[in-house]
Parts: structure tokens; C-alpha cells; sequence
């Protein structure tokens, strides 16, 4: 009986393939974490490229003085689409808003998206984005500009399929306002 007793006691205390055990039970872990940590680092990374290609449009249209056209804003587009990831598809809407005293609200004077990927902005539509815009004075002019981009994960790993929006108002910097051509903007 002692020797049973010295034999089961001997198999308590030996440590040999501890280190396979435990590698075996946290090694799952550690790749999913792995992967976690690349899909929330590209999700974020895609975020940041999305919000500075938004805001480099925004800026080109706040600096042009001269009235812009159809093929100007298709060629934004074109640039969007250039500093974004290339699996990815970039809608753009860029719209010409002022604020009007007599009315009392919002309204828009033109608005354009290339291929038509989003609606073109109204009056009407614009009420809804209201607590959004800044306040303006009767007259003043602001160039919106709106960037919706599909972003998928590379690995599903809590993450799944969303949609990167940016809502961009910037004021022109050197004539007031932004002119389309063809379009009223006074």
C-alpha cells in the first residue's frame, strides 16, 4: 500500500508537459487576441484616412475662387477614391448651404453627388441635419461636404460590416460663396 501511496504521490508532484498544457489551453487566445488588435488597429486606421480625405476635399472647395462644375466634383471624387483604401468604395456628396433670416432656416443652393451615390441634398432634407450645422449669420454661405465609405474587417472577430460617415462644414476662405456652374448662388 505505501508503495501505491509513494507511486500516486510521485505522479501529483511531476511537472512534465505542463508547458504543452497550458500552451495548448492559451495559445487560441492569444491569436484571437492578435487578430483583435489588427482588426480594431485597421478599423481605426481606415476611420483616420476616410476623415483626412473628407477634409481634403472640404479644404480644396473652401480655397477655390472660381465657380466649380460637374467635372470638378467627379474629379474630387476621383481623389477620394485615390486616398482611400483601394477595396473600398467612397460616396461623396458636396453641397453649397446658407442661412436665411426672412426664411428662418437652413437652405440648400446646389448640391452634387458624383454618380449619383447619395441623393442630392434639399431644403427640405436639410431641416433634419439642423443640430448638425453651425450657427450662421443671415446670408453667410458654408460648403458641406459628406463622405460615406463601406468598411468590411479583414477577420470577424467581434467587428463586422460598417459604414465610415463624415460630415464635414467648412466655410469658404476667400469669396463667399462656393458657386457651382449653372447654379444660383447668391
Amino acid at each position: 500500500m505505501q508503495g501505491i501511496h509513494r507511486r500516486f504521490r510521485g505522479f501529483l508532484n511531476d511537472e512534465t508537459g505542463v508547458l504543452m498544457a497550458e500552451a495548448v489551453l492559451v495559445l487560441p487566445f492569444m491569436l484571437w487576441s492578435y487578430l483583435a488588435l489588427f482588426v480594431y488597429w485597421d478599423s481605426y486606421r481606415a476611420i483616420n484616412t476616410v476623415q483626412k480625405a473628407g477634409y481634403t476635399i472640404s479644404d480644396m472647395l473652401s480655397r477655390e475662387m472660381l465657380p466649380v462644375n460637374e467635372a470638378y466634383i467627379a474629379g474630387m471624387d476621383a481623389i477620394l477614391e485615390y486616398m482611400i483604401d483601394q477595396d473600398q468604395d467612397a460616396k461623396l456628396r458636396v453641397s453649397s448651404v446658407t442661412w436665411s433670416d426672412i426664411n428662418d432656416r437652413y437652405e440648400v443652393k446646389w448640391s452634387r453627388s458624383p454618380h449619383n451615390a447619395l441623393p442630392q441634398l434639399t431644403t427640405a432634407s436639410i431641416a433634419a441635419m439642423e443640430d448638425r450645422l453651425p450657427l450662421m449669420f443671415n446670408g453667410d454661405f458654408v460648403t458641406l461636404v459628406e463622405v460615406e465609405v463601406d468598411y468590411k474587417p479583414s477577420f470577424n472577430v467581434g467587428l463586422g460590416k460598417q459604414t465610415i460617415k463624415q460630415f464635414i462644414v467648412t466655410r469658404p476662405r476667400f469669396v463667399s460663396p462656393t458657386c457651382l456652374v449653372g447654379a444660383v448662388c447668391t
